[in-house]
């Protein structure tokens, strides 16, 4: 009997809306009021979806972290979350060799990070019509928004590999009471 090859999913997570207050960095914009609300609207979506990861791999920006902060209070149980600078903007092969990374016990992995880069890694794997017909200019995951992407085999993501299973953007979403 030949072993059943394992399910991958990668939650891709953009973070929430941030300001641009002057004299702040980028590495350090806060969340805006809007991207507070939005947020939890995620980690709403992730729990109630069940596409809770194993391993969280966030950008150590002030943004991402906050978003990860406000999604992993929705949850039951918060998986392991690493901080990683390589999220902060990469290249696409960079990110890539991020996800390649992933040791063969996780199943689900979530990436919490930046377009366009994310953008990028969302566009250059997916194979079904639903993506093909999105415009390859017009951002996929804008703000507080998530793309899951599945696949069978090893976390050694090629070009083409994956299927977007849902695409998730919270403020399209109705605010829950």
């Amino acid at each position: 009997m030949t072993p059943a090859v394992p399910l991958r999913r990668l939650v891709v997570v953009r973070h929430a809306k941030a300001t641009r207050p002057s004299g702040v960095v980028d590495h350090d914009r806060p969340l805006s009021p809007r991207g507070r609300r939005d947020a939890p609207l995620l980690g709403h979506w992730m729990f109630t979806g069940q596409w809770l990861p194993d391993l969280v791999l966030c950008s150590p920006a002030r943004r991402t972290r906050e978003t990860w902060q406000l999604i992993a209070e929705e949850l039951a149980a918060p998986p392991p979350v690493r901080f990683e600078l390589s999220l902060y903007h990469p290249p696409l092969p960079a990110l890539l060799g991020l996800v390649r990374q992933t040791p063969a016990h996780i199943h689900t992995l979530a990436l919490v990070g930046h377009n366009p880069s994310l953008h990028d890694l969302v566009h250059s794997q997916i194979t079904n019509a639903l993506t093909r017909a999105l415009p390859r200019s017009e951002p996929v995951l804008p703000t507080a928004s998530a793309a899951v992407l599945t696949w069978r085999g090893p976390w050694h993501l090629t070009t083409g590999t994956a299927q977007l299973d849902e695409l998730y953007i919270a403020h399209a979403t109705p605010q829950r009471s």
